[in-house]
C-alpha cells in the first residue's frame, strides 16, 4: 500500500504480513516476507515501511532478520483490545 498519497512518496510502500498464531516460529513469516521483498525489488520502490503494534517481540525479531531498522515510535497511536497502543515504525531501504 502506498505510504502516502503525494507524489513525493511514490517510491515508498507500507508492508505487512499476517500469520495465524499457530504458524509462528516456523520460518513461514520470513519466507513470505522475503518473497514480498523480492517482488518489490523488481519495481522502482526504494523504501519499505512497517508499523508494528507494541509490544510485539516476534514481529520485531522478524523485521530485524529481514534487514529493517527501527526509525521511530508513536505513542498511543492505535487501539487494540480496548487499550491504546504504541506503534513502532521500521524501514528497509532497498
Amino acid at each position: 500500500m502506498p505510504w502516502k498519497q503525494r507524489a513525493a512518496y511514490r517510491f515508498s510502500r507500507e508492508t505487512s504480513i499476517y500469520l495465524q498464531q499457530d504458524k509462528f516460529g516456523k520460518g513461514r513469516g520470513a519466507r513470505l516476507y522475503q518473497q514480498l521483498i523480492d517482488e518489490i525489488r523488481k519495481t522502482p520502490i526504494h523504501v519499505l515501511i512497517a508499523g508494528i503494534a507494541q509490544p510485539n517481540p516476534g514481529s520485531v525479531a522478524l523485521h530485524k532478520k529481514m534487514g529493517f531498522r527501527k526509525i521511530g515510535q508513536f505513542q498511543e497511536l492505535g487501539k487494540k483490545f480496548d487499550h491504546f497502543i504504541d506503534i513502532a515504525y521500521w524501514q528497509l531501504t532497498l
